[in-house]
């Protein structure tokens, strides 16, 4: 599976779905598109691809800026560059990590740096039960089953809804989800382009909001917390950092979703003219609507247990003064049983699951899929590590923070301006906690500077980070959406989706940047324990 995996936006997580090589999208363009004037707007999406497709792997990425970070070390020590702390006054100056004590200190605590990392625990754990969730085949019957249940007046809001919840199951939404899209509006007589469309909104415009933790949450405020203690040591970020500010923008995206294809795109689309003939919904096999009656008791009684331990004062997961830190702190573990003991439920009532072997079967080919990602950790761990004892990251959030304040660059406009950054970042690298494994040491502590917290940091780069990825040629789905299209449009190509996915993008960032700005002018918190300013 692509490093891509690890944040949800482009692993294979489905046996028949294999990633598509550059050259055969090229070529299937090439034979299926008619010519027509190349306009400016095809010209800044080729150089887009172009930009992107040049940067090396982003584990050859993190490789080559920890190496960076060695040499520049070396050289702001020589400069001796520094700055003043302005919560101890104190002068912090460059660490040359080239010294023989650095070396050594690099080498024996190799081990200890790559295993200490904190994603990499959290996300294993949780990727076990969403493996078998996955793979026993609940998470794509039960995302049909909700669709193909609503009223038809209510199918464009539960496609877009849809979409936004199975970034519960990583990738499976790509996969299942976008052409299930197409072919229920083909169904009902709608454009399927349209459908598709929908569908792709959902998954991957409005990746980030969901009603439900996903495995994303943890995975970022992995990255957030030591970005944030590289100026306050004992900082700690919660798994539900952003989750208030995720819940709400389900419903802002599912309805400006559906705005969008029903107002803007549809009308334009016309009545769709070819020729596919409509498939028939054969609808749940027997085995598969047992099997999801039993994961969903299993599900509901899974909750009724984490609420006993939650809900009274002296519930398991309570502290010595009642408190629930013990639960925010657990929630990655409980997120592992409550994929994994439906998810095993459903293998059992549809026979999927016969035997142990079975289990351990699915979990192992959940591990072995992390290959790139556990590579992509030990890289990236390194980087931050050597971002954190150089102080480079420290100092270049000082001195960022001095400019900005200097130059009356800061409150709302510096938030619209950090989403504007992430999004356009996220043209030219897909992966979300590549992106935020760079950014996050300098953002977070150059925001914290100014007053904000880490957690809003946080979740203004998560609204940044999806609403482009509908644009992006670069997202490693974007072939596999292309090929489904082509089923019932034989001439459609990359500019013909990206130009049909634009609006959304557009609406997207002007109903969830207001939100945004919202949630900072109100000064609400961002999720439990979570803080929407910061004070030293």
């Amino acid at each position: 599976m692509p490093a891509h995996l690890k944040d949800g936006r482009g692993g294979t997580t489905e046996k028949e779905f294999q990633p598509f090589d550059k050259g055969e999208v090229a070529v299937s363009q090439e034979a299926t598109e008619s010519p027509r004037e190349v306009g400016w707007v095809d010209r800044a999406l080729d150089w887009v691809e172009r930009g992107g497709n040049r940067l090396p792997d982003p584990i050859t990425l993190f490789v080559l800026f920890a190496l960076a970070v060695l040499a520049i070390s070396w050289l702001a020590s020589v400069l001796e560059w520094s700055a003043v702390h302005p919560g101890t006054e104190e002068e912090v100056t460059a660490e040359n990590l080239l010294t023989g004590e650095s070396i050594q200190r690099i080498l024996v605590e190799m081990p200890q740096t790559f295993t200490d990392f904190p994603p990499l625990g959290l996300v294993l754990v949780v990727m076990i039960g969403i493996g078998v969730a996955e793979r026993s085949g609940l998470i794509e019957t039960a995302l049909k089953t909700f669709v193909r249940s609503v009223p038809s007046w209510t199918v464009t809001g539960a496609i877009v809804l849809a979409g936004l919840l199975s970034s519960l199951a990583v990738d499976a939404g790509y996969v299942v989800l976008i052409p299930l899209g197409a072919v229920i509006f083909h169904g009902m007589g709608r454009h399927p382009i349209a459908g598709l469309a929908a569908a792709f909104a959902g998954v991957s415009g409005g990746f980030s909001s969901n009603l439900f933790l996903t495995a994303l949450d943890p995975l970022l405020a992995s990255f957030t917390e030591p970005a944030a203690r590289l100026l306050d040591p004992d900082y700690t970020v919660p798994v539900t950092a952003n989750y208030w500010l995720m819940m709400a923008l389900v419903p802002v995206f599912t309805v400006t979703g559906t705005w969008v294809t029903e107002r803007l795109l549809e009308p334009r689309l016309g009545v769709y003219t070819g020729g596919v003939e409509v498939e028939e919904d054969t609808g749940l096999t027997r085995e598969e609507a047992r099997g999801l009656w039993v994961a969903g008791a299993v599900f509901a009684v899974s909750l009724l247990v984490v609420a006993w331990m939650v809900v009274p004062a002296d519930g398991v997961l309570r502290g010595p003064d009642g408190e629930i830190d013990p639960f925010l702190n657990g929630i990655v573990a409980l997120m592992l049983f409550v994929f994994f003991l439906p998810g095993l439920a459903y293998g059992i009532a549809t026979r999927k699951v016969r035997s142990d072997r079975d289990v351990a079967e699915m979990t192992s080919e959940t591990m072995g899929s992390m290959g790139a990602y556990i590579v992509l950790a030990f890289a990236a761990a390194h980087f931050i590590a050597f971002f954190d004892w150089s102080n480079l990251g420290l100092i270049l959030a000082i001195t960022g923070a001095d400019v900005l304040e200097g130059v009356g660059f800061t409150g709302l406009p510096l938030i619209v301006a950090f989403v504007a950054v992430s999004a356009f970042i996220n043209l030219f690298i897909g992966s979300a906690s590549a992106k935020w494994a760079v950014m996050a040491p300098v953002f977070v502590p150059m925001l914290m500077l100014l007053g904000y917290s880490p957690e809003l940091t946080q979740a203004a780069y998560r609204i940044g980070d999806s609403i482009t990825n509908i644009l992006t040629p670069l997202l490693p789905y974007y072939p596999l959406v292309i090929i489904f299209a082509q089923k019932y449009e034989e001439d459609i190509g990359i500019g013909t989706i990206i130009s049909a996915m634009l609006p959304y993008s557009v609406v997207f960032a002007l109903a969830a940047i207001p939100l945004l700005l919202l949630w900072v002018g109100l000064g609400i918190p961002l999720g439990p324990g979570a803080p929407t300013f910061y004070s030293p």
